[in-house]
């Protein structure tokens, strides 16, 4: 079939304001997709996420976008006309693993005409990057970066049309363009970003400069848009950004983060709270106060510590100190008892002495973390760390041997806490290790797996614990809850 379009009239006619632009757009290419699928186009779509939340929410708008156009979302890249990757780029070791990813579809891309693979993400805002995807991957048809996703219809339409490669990276924006179509992999449980970016500038990571400075979402349009979900069915909510606790600093008068959260704890019909990452500096006497009361926030804490020296917080450049961390664990564990506090640390940051990661030990006996990520300090081009004199790998190799132990050790005492209760569990999938079992999670975050029927999927159960496994505990149905 011969079809004409003009592509700089279509242009030309979209509206100028968004999301109503990008709805235009997703119009447009439903009809070209639709034309197309009369000369056998079969319209199947995926989208690979590769990174953390941010980027899993990023993929959930993006696959949302590509169904409105007409696009059917498949598993297996064999039979997607469309496939997306969402990058990540914490660690050098993430690009390798993206471009080995796009190595394997080359042959696939020459099989199937017309196959679009394109990437956004983390990794499309550095430069050298995007450069060596379009000198080495020529059949990478589209790019898009951290400040454009919502763009993507746009974009995809400019592709479709013109038959060339579309690059577009922002090296940064003011805009925030959400109610955009959104594919959640739960049905029963949904992430809502609150803000964009981060203002830290940690030495070691990279975000600031892929994700922007940090900007903060409208609390009117956040609330708006969890009452959407829990119209929809979600029980719980996951409020995201690069760290929480500094929501709203960047807007005079704005509701602070502790607001935020009081406001959406009190929404009717939301049984949990969730919230990602905080940073130490930032946590709040308020926040605390408002956790105790609001039952239905997260019994649990991520606080990363990074390092127990001092010396190394302030070459990180983290803005707390050994003692200022260990003050707020001990007001977290005084005001919060119940609450599971987690954390990340790296080891062999560049500059670390023996002495400094005996801080580091020391922090971590006295804090009895529940559970703490550990990782070896990867440098990563591009920050100031990446130029800092690296202690030698020998060191650092038996410095993280001997801190995985005391992790283990400290964290022991923390693994029966709950043993013998019978607490509420959302029952989150079919366990995939053993027949008949279903796995949840408390409100303190950690794992349940006891035996019933999936039809408990997406509910909330009371569940007794009588079996502990560390890291997560095997239980018993009690009763059963019929509500959704």
């Amino acid at each position: 079939m011969d079809y004409i379009i003009d592509f700089k009239e279509i242009v030309e006619q979209a509206p100028a304001e968004e999301p109503a632009r990008q709805y235009y757009f997703m119009d447009r290419v439903r009809e070209l997709v639709e034309m197309k699928k009369q000369e056998g186009y079969a319209a199947h779509c995926m989208v690979e996420v590769m990174g953390c939340q941010m980027s899993a929410k990023d993929g959930e708008k993006l696959l949302g976008i590509l169904e409105r156009c007409g696009y059917t979302v498949t598993e297996d890249d064999r039979d997607a006309d469309v496939v997306l990757f969402t990058t990540c780029t914490v660690r050098e070791n993430a690009n390798m693993k993206l471009y080995g990813r796009v190595g394997r579809l080359k042959h696939q891309y020459e099989r199937r005409d017309g196959m679009i693979i394109g990437i956004t993400g983390c990794m499309m805002q550095e430069k050298d990057e995007v450069e060596g995807i379009r000198k080495r991957y020529p059949y990478v048809r589209l790019v898009f970066g951290t400040h454009n996703v919502y763009k993507l219809a746009e974009l995809l339409y400019q592709t479709l049309v013109t038959g060339k490669r579309t690059f577009e990276v922002l090296e940064d924006t003011k805009m925030i363009v959400e109610e955009l179509p959104s594919d959640r992999r739960y049905r029963f449980k949904g992430a809502v970003n609150i803000s964009y970016g981060c203002n830290n500038f940690c030495t070691y990571c990279i975000v600031p400069y892929v994700r922007g400075r940090e900007k903060s979402r409208n609390a009117t349009a956040i609330l708006r848009e969890c009452e959407q979900l829990i119209a929809d069915g979600c029980l719980e909510i996951t409020l995201l950004g690069q760290n929480v606790n500094s929501y709203g600093n960047d807007i005079p008068g704005s509701t602070s983060f502790p607001e935020l959260l009081a406001a959406v704890a009190e929404l009717p019909g939301l049984r949990r709270v969730r919230y990602m990452t905080s940073n130490p500096k930032d946590l709040s006497d308020e926040l605390i106060e408002v956790m105790k009361t609001h039952p239905n926030i997260e019994r649990h804490i991520h606080l990363p510590l990074q390092s127990g020296s001092s010396a190394i917080l302030k070459r990180m450049n983290r803005h707390y100190t050994k003692e200022s961390y260990l003050a707020l664990v001990e007001k977290i564990r005084r005001e919060l008892p119940e609450v599971a506090l987690t954390t990340d640390i790296i080891v062999g940051f560049p500059g670390e002495t023996e002495a400094d990661f005996q801080d580091t030990v020391e922090v971590v006996q006295q804090a009895q973390f529940d559970a703490a990520y550990t990782f070896i300090y990867s440098k990563r081009t591009g920050t100031p760390a990446a130029s800092y004199e690296q202690v030698p790998e020998e060191d650092v190799k038996d410095r993280f041997a001997r801190l995985l132990k005391i992790v283990q050790e400290s964290s022991a005492a923390n693994e029966t806490r709950d043993l013998g209760k019978t607490m509420e569990v959302l029952v989150e999938d079919e366990n995939k290790n053993q027949e008949g079992y279903l796995t949840g999670r408390l409100s303190n975050s950690v794992l349940v797996h006891f035996p019933g029927p999936k039809e408990l999927i997406g509910t909330m159960q009371m569940v007794k614990l009588t079996e502990s496994k560390g890291f997560y505990y095997f239980g018993e149905l009690v009763g059963r809850q019929s509500e959704a």
